[in-house]
């Protein structure tokens, strides 16, 4: 097996591969056409965050089985075309929590006490001790929004500052969060109690921008924020204009919504703002954990068939894949259609297989479900290794259930999700054997093919609400690929499903929600393509 290595790896992680008896050639700082001659020639990719594996590059990689990040962000990957070939991608989840961590801590410290500023002043030949007047973090309140396995070990790290620690995650239950000694509070609760918030959330829809001018308002007057996560997360404009006013008293950022930063940027030219170049994984530690990590999922694989840490297969054996591929994909793909539907905190998630499909080896096919389930929150925390334990840290029951009549179907798979205050189901089977279809959600019978832009609205059952609908979409420009509705009875409430060419802006989506009629809208983001 020839194994390219594309950044910079420790040499430790080229030695197990070598020793594994693979040829394993580092050739770093390529551009994209050197990159693309090259590619054709290799079994395997490894990379860090410089070396874009883009469509092009996948598809140039006729010999390709396997694409490796030495880390945990994938945006540089592009999954989707890998998957499409057949080609594995694995990263290595956890390798970078103990350092990022740190730094998050480190930020907060050297925020508080305004080290920075102070070495700056002391370097540029003065002594000005009254103009560094710190506060202690001893006591204050830390809002975590986020408490997958980063966040989860900041919170512990915080208490040995003897910090008071609250936190935002709607996936992790109140007794885990208990155990570690975290009072679980709702976004606003956290924003009004909050000293310090530090955010650990994965960039989605659903997090862009969450940290505003709106949410500042509801701040106590002089939070502070660190950002060691994901840039964009905060609105870096209005954080700006927060911090010029006073109302945010420091903030510390090691990621940016564009990187490198312009110089530019308004944040730059601000006092009581300190950053550092996205390096809060980058510990010789970290490095060279992650290092060996990935160059032993590539022997696994390659010798074994293993497929640990992949974000894209289960770790199942290569010959049981063909058969069990259609099946993961459906799962995968009704858990993140559902997951996108509810709020709170999960307690128990059901799956019954009824049908052809009860006689497989479903065991992968709940990992996808699960895997489906938790990605809109934790992101590139999960794949399909460590999707059961990190459900069961959450405080997660799964159960699975087999039965033989699958009614209509020839195969059926149902999802049914309960949390304190909500339960949801959604079935799904594949057409022609291998076309996924979710069949129903909840009580209605539907005809969905789950990828893309998804728009679902719980309306009323009465006449105009789906020209009303239509019309709200014409007047902002926003074509409808699909379209269909369902009702349990008539006159009682439907469900109307649209699927979109293009992502929808939020003005749009509010637009339909203050609609007379409408109950609820949410937007489902899935992959597009199979």
């Amino acid at each position: 097996m020839k194994i390219l290595v594309s950044d910079s790896l420790s040499s430790r992680g080229v030695a197990v591969l070598e020793q594994a008896g693979f040829t394993a050639d580092v050739k770093t700082k390529l551009s994209k056409e050197e990159l693309l001659q090259e590619i054709p020639h290799y079994d395997g990719l490894i990379i860090r965050s410089a070396t874009k594996a883009t469509a092009e590059v996948i598809e140039a990689g006729t010999r390709l089985k396997i694409i490796g990040r030495a880390g945990t962000g994938l945006d540089n990957v592009n999954t989707e075309a890998a998957t499409k070939r057949g080609i594995v991608v694995m990263n290595t989840p956890g390798g970078n929590t103990t350092t990022t961590a740190e730094h998050t801590m480190a930020m907060m410290v050297a925020m508080s006490r305004k080290i920075p500023q102070a070495t700056a002043s002391m370097k540029a030949g003065k002594w000005e001790k009254s103009k560094f007047m710190g506060v202690e973090l001893y006591n204050k309140v830390l809002g975590l929004v986020g408490l997958g396995q980063i966040g989860s070990y900041v919170a512990k790290l915080a208490q040995g500052f003897a910090m008071n620690v609250i936190g935002y995650d709607p996936y992790l239950s109140s007794e885990r969060a208990h155990k570690m000694g975290i009072e679980v509070v709702d976004l606003d609760e956290l924003y009004q109690r909050a000293d310090i918030i530090s955010v650990h959330t994965p960039l989605t829809n659903e997090t862009r921008g969450i940290i505003n001018t709106t949410a500042f308002a509801k701040m106590k007057d002089g939070i502070m924020i660190v950002n060691c996560a994901r840039g964009g997360i905060i609105h870096e404009e209005d954080l700006a204009q927060a911090l010029q006013s006073g109302k945010v008293q420091a903030a510390a950022f090691d990621v940016f919504e564009e990187e490198p930063i312009k110089p530019n940027h308004p944040l730059l030219s601000l006092d009581n703002f300190i950053c550092s170049p996205h390096i809060a994984a980058s510990t010789s530690e970290a490095q060279e954990n992650v290092a060996v990590a990935i160059s032993e999922q590539f022997v696994d694989y390659f010798k074994k068939g293993l497929a640990r840490g992949a974000v894209n297969i289960p770790s199942v054996p290569p010959d049981v894949l063909p058969q069990l591929q259609p099946y993961l994909l459906l799962a995968e793909r009704m858990g993140s259609f559902q997951a996108q539907q509810i709020d709170g905190g999960l307690n128990q998630v059901t799956v019954e297989y009824s049908g052809e499909v009860a006689s497989l080896s479903v065991e992968p096919l709940t990992i996808a479900v699960l895997k489906g389930l938790l990605t809109p929150v934790l992101e590139d925390e999960v794949n399909f290794v460590n999707a059961p334990v990190v459900a069961k840290e959450r405080g997660i029951e799964v159960k699975e259930v087999k039965t033989h009549d699958a009614g209509d179907f020839t195969s059926l798979i149902r999802i049914r999700v309960d949390g304190v205050n909500f339960s949801h189901q959604v079935s799904g089977t594949l057409f022609h054997k291998k076309e996924p279809r979710i069949v129903e959600s909840n009580a209605f019978q539907v005809e969905v093919i789950p990828e893309g832009h998804l728009l679902l609205v719980n309306n009323v059952d009465r006449p105009g609400v789906i020209g009303t609908v239509g019309r709200i979409l014409g007047d902002h420009a926003i074509n409808i690929a699909q379209m269909q509705c369902a009702r349990a009875q008539q006159g009682s409430h439907a469900l109307l499903i649209i699927a979109l060419d293009d992502a929808l802006p939020s003005t749009t989506l509010n637009a339909i929600s203050q609609e007379e009629g409408i109950l609820s809208v949410r937007l489902v983001n899935l992959p597009k393509g199979f």
